[in-house]
């Protein structure tokens, strides 16, 4: 029973700032990508950005040099830094992460999304 719970999103200016958590929790032996998704009404659900265990990263063209993904690994949860905030951000947040129970195979589990409005 693995669970990602995201939070920090909420309502900034342009120009300003947010930083979003999601913690995995439950039975977990192993938790390997984490990434964040974003959705915006009408929109296609993009992938923002990602992280290795390794704490290799990948950020989508629209976000690169704004955003900062970063991960902890004791704590099992994702950061995920934004800056310079635009009104195009605007959407719901979801975390996402490759989890692997004790004695399972590995598992994909979304969180239930955080809402991140930027206003102009």
């Amino acid at each position: 029973q693995v669970q990602t719970a995201e939070s920090g999103g909420g309502l900034v200016q342009a120009g300003g700032s947010l930083r979003l958590s999601c913690a995995a929790s439950g039975r977990i032996f192993g938790v390997n990508v984490m990434r964040w998704y974003r959705q915006a009404p009408g929109k296609q659900r993009e992938l923002v950005a990602s992280i290795t265990s390794g704490s290799s990263t990948t950020y989508a063209d629209s976000v690169k040099g704004r955003f900062t993904i970063s991960r902890d690994n004791a704590k099992k949860t994702v950061y995920l830094e934004m800056n310079s905030l635009k009104p195009e951000d605007t959407a719901l947040y979801y975390c996402n992460a490759d989890v692997k129970e004790p004695l399972a195979n590995w598992g994909n589990y979304w969180g239930q999304g955080t809402q991140v409005t930027v206003s102009s």
